[in-house]
């Protein structure tokens, strides 16, 4: 007997244009508020029904010996570091503007995975969202 299953993590409904401008400057303010001076900026941009949010940090500077392997100059490093996003969190839009699913980007699989929220559901808000991904910001 098949029955059906409410899976967070699938479908989705398409974003409307003022959802994705209130949604943006959510995150952005959020994200000033709670963790200013850890970033140089984010972006937030939106494809289908999904939201992805990257940072981008000042980088760290290793000794001039440190580069030679890497056969740039200095300055090519820096502009380079500063133009590599760090991605944090996609999130899924199912048609409630409080009711988001996310899945956390794992650089060990290079892919977004399914995650809960810090309130131990699979739904959140997008500040909620942010705020469980930044630490990759610390």
């Amino acid at each position: 007997m098949r029955g059906w299953v409410n899976d967070p993590h699938s479908g989705g409904v398409k974003i409307p244009e003022q959802v994705k401008q209130r949604t943006k400057q959510r995150i952005l303010a959020y994200a000033e508020k709670h963790y200013a001076g850890k970033y140089i900026r984010i972006d937030v941009r939106f494809k289908g029904y999904f939201c992805y949010i990257d940072a981008y940090k000042e980088p760290f500077l290793p000794d001039n010996d440190d580069l030679s392997m890497f056969k740039i100059t200095r300055s090519e490093y820096i502009e380079r570091a500063k133009n590599t996003p760090i991605h944090l969190c996609r999130l899924r839009y199912k048609g409630n503007e409080e009711k988001w699913t996310k899945a956390f980007y794992t650089y060990s699989n290079e892919k977004y995975e399914p995650s809960l929220f810090n309130n131990g559901t699979f739904y959140g808000t997008p500040e909620e969202a942010f705020q469980s991904s930044a630490l990759y910001l610390d």
